[in-house]
């Protein structure tokens, strides 16, 4: 996993070149990552994974970094250090590695990137830091990931949702395609609209149709509204042309007018006998 990560460092064989020494560490003197992107951590999955490391023992070291005289950061392996927690172990065995604050902010995100398990939201997290961290484009972070821009994009677009859906992904309450659908709506209608989808078990197609037929309302809505006030407009156009016309007449000039309408217009024809 390390070495997939060269293109983050100036120096590309700087974690190659680090020891890969296995030691023991005390669990208590282990700290989460604060860049961990996985909010969420199956208790169920936790345990399974206790009972592996029960039965067989670890296979893989943790990989943490040193953060002061007695405490180190984990920088790849939270999993079986809280699956260790969970056997009540007091020790784990560790690699250590000499990272800068980036450097292990972006392992931490693309160790749980390239692992199964994130959730959408997650996701899109772990993307928006790798680009703040690195100043990257979309476009670039997706070459760099293996991955499309259009997955990159609308994984990131989930974060415009509101925090009430993103907590609803999160918890798995419903998909990042229910997501996609929400964002069609505004912040009150997406918290409307949730309710409903989680209340009444709705697939992606089902809410499809129901903000569809919303949408579509209010379009008419707005395109009736639009009209109405293109007819108050026209009226008072035809009136103004009215009273200017009176005010030729009495001047003694001859006026005639005919008036003709259709859907897309009003015609005035004026016609000034010489």
């Amino acid at each position: 996993m390390l070495n997939s990560l060269n293109w983050l460092f100036s120096n590309e064989n700087k974690v190659d070149k680090q020891s890969n020494e296995v030691i023991q560490l005390r669990v208590d003197d282990i700290i989460p990552n604060q860049f961990q992107p996985r909010t969420v951590f199956s208790e169920e999955k936790i345990n399974e994974l206790a009972q592996t490391i029960k039965n067989h023992g670890i296979i893989q070291p943790i990989v943490v970094r040193k953060i002061d005289n007695i405490k180190y950061e984990v920088i790849a392996g939270e999993r079986r250090l809280r699956a260790t927690k969970m056997l009540n172990w007091n020790k784990i065995p560790v690699i250590i590695r000499d990272l800068t604050d980036t450097e292990s902010a972006s392992i931490a995100l693309i160790e749980n990137i390239q692992r199964e398990g994130l959730t959408a939201i997650e996701e899109a997290s772990a993307y928006v830091q790798l680009i703040e961290l690195h100043e990257l484009t979309q476009e670039a972070l997706a070459q760099k990931l293996g991955k499309s821009q259009s997955t990159i994009a609308n994984r990131i677009r989930l974060l415009k949702l509101t925090k009430e859906v993103q907590l609803a992904l999160l918890n798995k309450q419903i998909t990042e395609r229910h997501g996609r659908v929400l964002l069609k709506l505004n912040e009150d209608l997406q918290k409307k609209y949730l309710k409903k989808v989680i209340d009444g078990n709705l697939n992606v197609k089902e809410l499809e149709v129901l903000i569809n037929s919303l949408l579509n309302k209010e379009k008419t809505v707005k395109k009736r509204k639009k009209l109405q006030i293109i007819s108050k407009d026209a009226r008072i156009a035809r009136n103004t042309i009215k009273q200017s016309l009176k005010m030729i007449a009495s001047t003694g000039i001859k006026v005639e007018s005919e008036e003709k309408e259709s859907e897309e217009f009003y015609q005035v024809t004026i016609r000034i006998r010489k």
